[in-house]
């Protein structure tokens, strides 16, 4: 990757890294690429969460989308997984989300979709990249009727994703309550008005009312503590958050303890292989995943196939080998069947599902798969160029072969850099909490000291 895209796009404070203009420049860029790549006038469309700079990045973009002859489709804020789904609905040719995803809200991004909703290759990427860096003084504009025109699609856009998201499951969900935490961002558009397509389904959402800064803001899947508070207290069945673009899902059960990722996919995984509906008894999971999940998949022939960090990594393994279920412990859940993306809404949708078919509570469903105790620290660093040394250094990779060998296979090491913050991480996993907190201190220690 180059200097502008990280694992998840291009993320930055805005006015303060990423502005309008570096944004003009990219809508620019992006609609130069895909003209030569289509051989006539490509349509974008173009979707964002609550953030109060999403306004200020959306009309740089479509005026750079615009002056380079592309047509825009301006969906409004959307969901993530809702906007690679119109954009697939729609036959256009790519799709943008501004978005900063689980970040506080002065963060944002742009992540740029394909015309079949993955995210762009590298190499278009790059081809984008040089253009915003070294060549969009050279692009010409287009003047008359070659100019992009804008037209909006935000009501029906969200309506057709909704009736998409209703149609992937087979239950009225009848008999549960639960709770709903919007995080004050995307799903807030579309959230209630997806659980009430479901009569039987009683449903209380939290977290809705967003006013451009509190997005993510001691709410939703970063911050799960209020909603099993709320859960327990309220009797819920079950308490469903969402991040900011509604592409992660994380719940609590009705004891108020946490649902997360790997136990989501533990659940949904055994029950599609039990279907018939889980190709090669395969799982793609990160190496961030709990060491539980690996125990618990082996013990019931489940393969667990792991990746690097991200949902790009996993996505990429899942279409490579056809397998239909993945994700990461953070709440990004992969359908293929039904998205090409993490898809937090259609994730609840099928744990919900779950539940309902097998008459258990949410405690006896997701629990079942353990979670071993897990330490995660984050070291600030400066830059980009700090991450890379640290990675090099072999004080480092000595020090993390020693924690291991200290560990005796009933644990695991996880040392590597943040792809979308100056942060490196240290994750580490063993039969106690004590011991995984002491080696991971040690290793977190020495990184700050490098």
């Amino acid at each position: 990757m180059g200097k502008l895209f990280g694992t998840d796009g291009i993320r930055g404070v805005v006015n303060a890294g990423l502005d309008g203009d570096l944004a003009y420049k990219v809508g620019l860029a992006a609609a130069t690429v895909l003209a030569k790549k289509k051989g006539s006038k490509p349509l974008v469309t173009i979707g964002k969460d609550t953030r109060i700079s999403g306004d200020l990045l959306k009309g740089s973009l479509i005026s750079g989308l615009c002056t380079a002859g592309a047509d825009v489709l301006d969906l409004g804020t959307l969901p993530t997984p809702g906007v690679a789904w119109v954009t697939v609905d729609e036959e256009a040719d790519a799709g943008i989300v501004i978005s900063a995803s689980h970040n506080p809200f002065e963060h944002n991004g742009i992540k740029i979709f394909n015309g079949k909703g993955f995210k762009l290759s590298d190499e278009l990427e790059e081809k984008i990249e040089d253009i915003v860096l070294f060549g969009s003084n050279n692009v010409p504009m287009k003047t008359g009727a070659d100019i992009g025109k804008v037209s909006y699609a935000a009501p029906k856009a969200s309506e057709d994703y909704i009736d998409h998201l209703e149609s992937t499951i087979d239950s009225t969900l009848g008999g549960l309550r639960i709770l709903v935490d919007c995080a004050n961002g995307a799903a807030s558009a579309t959230a209630a008005r997806l659980f009430d397509r479901f009569s039987k389904l009683r449903t209380d959402v939290i977290n809705a009312d967003p006013d451009g800064v509190n997005i993510n803001d001691h709410c939703g899947s970063t911050h799960m503590d209020a909603l099993s508070a709320m859960v327990k207290a309220g009797h819920y069945d079950i308490g469903i958050a969402f991040d900011g673009d509604a592409d992660r899902c994380l719940a609590v059960d009705e004891l108020g303890n946490l649902i997360d990722g790997d136990q989501i996919m533990a659940a949904c995984g055994l029950d599609m292989k039990a279907k018939g509906q889980l190709p090669g008894d395969t799982v793609v999971a990160t190496v961030m995943s709990n060491l539980g999940f690996h125990v618990y998949a082996g013990e019931h022939g489940v393969n667990l196939e792991c990746t690097d960090v991200g949902d790009r990594n996993v996505l990429e393994r899942m279409v490579e080998k056809g397998y239909r279920l993945g994700g990461e412990q953070s709440g990004h859940m992969i359908f293929l069947d039904h998205a090409t993306t993490g898809d937090g809404q259609l994730t609840a949708l099928k744990l919900l599902a779950l539940m309902k078919e097998s008459g258990k509570k949410a405690s006896q469903v997701f629990s079942a798969c353990p979670r071993y105790p897990q330490v995660l620290i984050n070291i600030p660093v400066a830059d980009n160029d700090v991450k890379k040394a640290a990675m090099a250094s072999p004080l480092l990779a000595q020090a993390v072969q020693r924690e291991e060998e200290a560990l005796s296979g009933e644990g695991r090491v996880l040392v590597r850099p943040s792809g979308t913050e100056a942060l490196m991480r240290v994750m580490v996993e063993a039969r106690s909490e004590e011991r995984a907190q002491e080696t991971a201190q040690r290793l977190a220690d020495l990184i700050s000291n490098l």
